[in-house]
């Protein structure tokens, strides 16, 4: 009987991946990312949806993460170094922001990479994401006004 039982078992476990598989591995699109940044002068990350829970870290203003889970009041977030934390979703806005995440990125006036510089942005400095553009480059702003063109890899959050 346990045989019949962990052979059933097998099957229904091989049948349940195929289905996974055909649902997610024939999407003709893959699932948009939600990216979402700090709308509060500051946050308080936690280890556990819960402000009881062990606080991690406390981030500043318009730093971007990408939403993984959203729960009622709270939302497991992802930064750009990988790192999961738990936010009070009351501290996160819609403006788009991207993180430097390249030792320094070029902005440049227009989407090429021989177009004149505009400023250089070094490692974790936050931009706006104005727009996405063609050919792997945003068009972001930085908090002083100045504005360009980078290369979407010297860049997360988009």
């Amino acid at each position: 009987m346990v045989g019949r039982t962990g052979a059933v078992m097998v099957r229904l476990s091989l049948f349940a991946g195929l289905c996974l598989f055909l649902f997610f591995g024939f999407s003709s699109s893959a699932p948009a990312l939600d990216y979402r940044s700090v709308a509060t002068d500051r946050a308080v990350l936690y280890d556990a949806p819960s402000v009881q829970a062990k606080r991690l870290f406390l981030v500043g203003k318009y730093y971007p993460f990408e939403i993984i889970v959203n729960l009622d009041q709270w939302a497991k977030v992802r930064d750009s170094a990988g790192g999961l934390a738990w936010i009070e979703k009351k501290n996160l806005g819609d403006a788009r922001m991207v993180v430097v995440t390249a030792a320094r990125a070029d902005v440049r006036q227009s989407a090429d990479s021989t177009a004149p510089l505009v400023f250089q942005a070094e490692r974790d400095v936050v931009l706006e994401l104005v727009e996405q553009g063609a050919s792997g480059w945003l068009k972001v702003r930085h908090r002083g006004g100045q504005a360009g063109y980078v290369l979407a890899s010297q860049v997360w959050g988009a």
